[in-house]
C-alpha cells in the first residue's frame, strides 16, 4: 500500500452537518489570530476537535435478522428492564434495555440496530441532566423510533444530554431501514436506549465500549445466560 493509500484510509470523512461547524470555527481562529497568535492555535485546535466529532467511518455490519447490532458508539451505561416512555406506545410493564452512552469525543452518528419499517416517531421535550444517569432516560428531551422487525417490535430512544441540544432524525415513519444505516446524530454528548422485544438476549457487559453499526448488542438465537467476562 502506497502512502497515498495509506493516508487516504486513515483520513475520516466528516459528515455534512459538521461542515458548518467546522467552518464557523476556523474562521473565528482566523479572526482570534488577528489580535493574538496563541488565539489562533487554540482557535485551530478546536477547529481540528469539531471536524474529530462530526466524523463518519464507514462500518461493516452484520447482515442477520437474528441480531441486533449497537446505534450508537460509546459506554454500556445500563442492562436491565425498564418501563419504556409512554410515547413509544409499547405498553407499561418492563423490558430489556440496553442504553449506550457517548461522551464527546465518540463518533455522533446513530445508525438502526436492526432491519425493519420505521412505525412510529415521538419527539419529547425535557430536561439536559448528564445522559449517564439512570433518570435521563426519563426527564431529558429524547426522540424515540418504533421499527417493526420479524422478532417484533424494537425501540431505540435517542436522548439528549448535558452538552447536547440538538437531536436529529433522518427517518419517517413509513420508511424501511436496514441495520446499520445511518438515521439521525446528537449534538454534542448523549445516550441512545434500545428497548428488546421478548426472546432477546443482551450480549453485551456494563463498561463495554460499542461501535455503531458492528457490535453485537443482542440476539434471539438462545436463551442462556450472557458468559462471564474479565478485562485484560
Amino acid at each position: 500500500m502506497s502512502l497515498a493509500d495509506t493516508i487516504r484510509k486513515t483520513m475520516v470523512p466528516v459528515h455534512r452537518e459538521g461542515w458548518p461547524f467546522v467552518a464557523a470555527f476556523a474562521a473565528a481562529a482566523i479572526v482570534l489570530g488577528w489580535f493574538w497568535d496563541p488565539l489562533f492555535w487554540i482557535g485551530l485546535a478546536l477547529t481540528a476537535w469539531c471536524a474529530y466529532f462530526f466524523r463518519d467511518p464507514q462500518r461493516v455490519t452484520p447482515v442477520d435478522d437474528d441480531l441486533v447490532i449497537s446505534p450508537a458508539d460509546g459506554k454500556v451505561s445500563a442492562i436491565g428492564p425498564a418501563v419504556p416512555p409512554a410515547e413509544l406506545g409499547l405498553g407499561d410493564a418492563p423490558v430489556t434495555r440496553i442504553s449506550i452512552f457517548m461522551d464527546v469525543f465518540s463518533v455522533h452518528i446513530n445508525r438502526a440496530p436492526v432491519s425493519g419499517k420505521v412505525t412510529n416517531i415521538a419527539y419529547r421535550p425535557g430536561k439536559f441532566l448528564n445522559a449517564d444517569l439512570d433518570k435521563a432516560s426519563v426527564e431529558n428531551e429524547r426522540n424515540g423510533l418504533l421499527i417493526e422487525t420479524s422478532h417484533g417490535t424494537l425501540g431505540v430512544v435517542q436522548v439528549a444530554g448535558l452538552v447536547a441540544r440538538r437531536i436529529l432524525c433522518w427517518v419517517k415513519e413509513g420508511e424501511d431501514v436496514s441495520a446499520g444505516e445511518r438515521f439521525g446524530m446528537i449534538r454534542f454528548g448523549s445516550r441512545l436506549d434500545v428497548y428488546l422485544p421478548d426472546g432477546a438476549v443482551p450480549r453485551v457487559y456494563l463498561g463495554q465500549i460499542a461501535i455503531a453499526g458492528e457490535t453485537l448488542i443482542a440476539d434471539y438465537r438462545s436463551d442462556d445466560a450472557i458468559p462471564l467476562s474479565r478485562t485484560s
